[in-house]
């Protein structure tokens, strides 16, 4: 037994009291897969709009104000913490296992179920830790003010929301449903909002007499209540500091981009070494990790926004503080923070064109940044998540199948021409794109369409997949 085994099994004695879905035992129609599919994202939903009991407030800075969208998070409800305690968990795990700090045996069931645990406990845990960091940073009024009693009922909210989500995205994981849950809400929360941002009927008063925020609706009202039409227009497409026409079709065309590029794959013949003539085929995608360098990404910058405005507001004298982030009040945006200076500023994208062209060096510091962070963290998922062409030879040789005209032991470095390569340029892309959607100015976030839109795709060959076994296995 190595070292690392030791660590996993700490986790043994609280396997029995750690919340699980049993692994379906029959196969689930697909009807059946649908409507418990339906049913997580309405509890999700549910929990998303539930005003957390007891709080006493919820103006002032938002330290998370960035993030809510990717992490499927909603201020002042159950769903305060979004999926940020089980991605977070399932990140450290990953790495912990990938650089073998953990040593894990997939092939072994005991050692599945324990980092299965070991995750689920984590998570548990850093939902635990961030519920008692929210209610004392005081995001719900002081301490003082919300009474223990109120303080414990809010921890004891949070913690129990995190833990449906964990339930949630297990139900779906283990066969109940389509895809993962953590994927369902992400792509939910960023629609949502897209949709929000175009035809939000709510007024807001900018200085420039009430506006709509919804960006149609805007252009609509414009060009009824303004006699010059051509300003109307003007200002439909190009207006400040609320969503814009523009805006909105900078998102229509990234989602059309990274629907092109999905398509990109490079297809390597195999044929099975017992069955003669029985061909089929490996398809390497380009965007080969999908979307999991910026899920990673985004949990990052998320973890360093909170952590650097936290620390600003109690020690913002400090110098290495100071490095870390500074941070201001914006005037438009309701009372929240935005970074000026320090890290945090540089790992933000440009407001705007007006704002690339005043400071060069951030934006081309945040290009560098997310090309290289989306490869670098592309390159270490397929490493950990056993998608590098070592584990993939592996199932392929175990499968008994063999790539025409390369001797089997060949097959690795085949496979070595091309899936690395596709994960830090398919990363890089990755990358890329979203610099592109911020520079754009797409609605909600250029990480956040970007999610959005390889969820939806993820889904849509989900969906026809599970019909076609469907039809397969009614002989149709």
């Amino acid at each position: 037994m190595g070292g690392g085994f030791r660590v996993l099994h700490l986790v043994r004695p609280f396997l029995s009291f750690l919340p699980e879905v049993q692994s379906a035992d029959r196969r689930v129609p697909f009807r059946e897969k649908v409507i418990y599919t339906v049913i997580s994202l309405f509890i999700f939903l549910v929990c998303s709009q539930l005003p957390l009991y007891g709080i006493h407030s919820t103006t002032g800075a938002d330290p998370l104000y960035w993030m809510r969208v990717i992490l499927a998070s909603n201020r002042g409800t159950v769903m305060e913490l979004g999926i940020t305690p089980i991605v977070t968990s399932g990140l450290v795990m990953q790495l912990l296992a990938g650089s073998k700090i953990i040593e894990v045996d997939n092939s072994v069931r005991e050692d599945r179920a324990l980092l299965n645990g070991a995750q689920k406990l984590l998570g548990i845990l850093i939902a635990v830790g961030e519920a008692v960091a929210y209610v004392l940073s005081g995001m719900y009024g002081s301490v003082g003010q919300l009474g223990v009693g109120n303080a414990i009922l809010i921890i004891i909210q949070l913690c129990f929301a995190g833990i449906i989500i964990i339930c949630l995205d297990e139900l779906l994981q283990k066969g109940y449903g389509l895809g993962s849950g953590i994927s369902l809400f992400i792509a939910t929360n960023i629609c949502e909002n897209i949709i929000w941002k175009a035809f939000s009927p709510t007024t807001i008063n900018s200085g420039r007499g009430a506006e709509f925020e919804g960006a149609v609706i805007a252009l609509f009202h414009l060009l009824i209540t303004r006699t010059d039409k051509v300003r109307a227009l003007r200002e439909a497409f190009y207006r400040q500091n609320l969503p814009n026409v523009t805006n909105l079709l900078a998102t229509v065309l990234i989602f059309l981009i990274v629907i092109y590029f999905q398509g990109f794959r490079v297809v390597l013949p195999v044929r099975s070494k017992n069955a003669r003539g029985q061909q089929g085929s490996y398809p390497i995608k380009l965007f080969y990790t999908s979307n999991m360098p910026i899920i990673l990404q985004s949990a990052l910058v998320s973890n360093l926004y909170f952590i650097s405005q936290l620390l600003y507001r109690r020690y913002n004298t400090n110098f290495l503080v100071n490095l870390l982030g500074k941070w201001k009040e914006s005037e438009y945006s309701g009372g929240q923070f935005i970074p000026v200076g320090g890290i945090a500023y540089y790992i933000t994208a440009p407001s705007s064109l007006a704002d690339m062209a005043a400071n060069p060096f951030h934006a081309l510091f945040y290009l560098v940044f997310m090309l290289s962070a989306c490869a670098l963290f592309s390159k270490t998922w397929i490493e950990v998540s056993g998608s590098s062409a070592r584990d993939v030879a592996k199932q392929l040789k175990e499968q008994q199948m063999v790539m025409p005209g390369h001797r089997e032991s060949n097959l690795q470095k085949e496979l070595n021409r091309y899936i690395p390569t596709a994960a830090a340029f398919g990363g890089m892309c990755i990358g890329a794109l979203t610099v592109l959607a911020d520079f754009m100015g797409a609605i909600g976030s250029g990480t956040g369409i970007l999610l959005a839109v390889t969820i939806i795709y993820q889904y849509f060959e989900t969906f026809e997949k599970e019909r076609a076994s469907e039809l397969g296995f009614f002989g149709l």
